[in-house]
């Protein structure tokens, strides 16, 4: 079985993520959405919130997972016979990070990270973005799923 994770804080899943997800899941047998944990970040969405916009967003999905995690993505790979990570791309700053944790991955792991260019129109779409549209409480709704937009 062909298994990956996509790991993120998903503070909130945004449709760069969601068009992320939707391609990966036709390359993966089961693709695992794993919300890291880090006690050292302030979140605008509580955990239990970001999993059930997650959940609502792919609850037609068999194929898809959502889990939470604490620790080195690697050792989650791990604990759940995860082959791939897969990871998507904005730009090259994106892709200077990503490769940098990639071959840190490869180091610690067999893990192989799978990246997917992120699609032209949603290329500028960031959580933190999102983040300061809602805070400053500006029209989001064209920036995230609808499982995300508070009604």
């Amino acid at each position: 079985m062909k298994r990956a994770i996509f790991p993120g804080s998903f503070d909130p899943i945004t449709l760069g993520h969601f068009d992320i997800i939707e391609r990966g899941v036709k390359l993966f047998d089961e693709l695992i959405i794993a919300i890291g944990i880090n006690a050292d970040k302030n979140y605008m969405f509580t955990l239990e919130e970001r999993k059930k916009f997650i959940e609502d967003c792919f609850k037609d999905e068999p194929k898809i997972k959502v889990l939470t995690y604490q620790g080195l993505t690697v050792n989650f790979c791990e604990e759940q016979n995860a082959n791939f990570i897969l990871r998507g791309l904005r730009n090259p700053a994106d892709f200077e990070f990503e490769k940098a944790i990639a071959h840190t991955n490869r180091k610690l792991s067999e893990v192989e990270t799978v990246f997917l260019l992120t699609s032209s129109g949603k290329s500028f779409i960031s959580s933190s973005i999102v983040r300061d549209v809602i805070r400053n409480k500006g029209d989001y709704t064209g920036l995230v799923p609808e499982s995300v937009i508070v009604k």
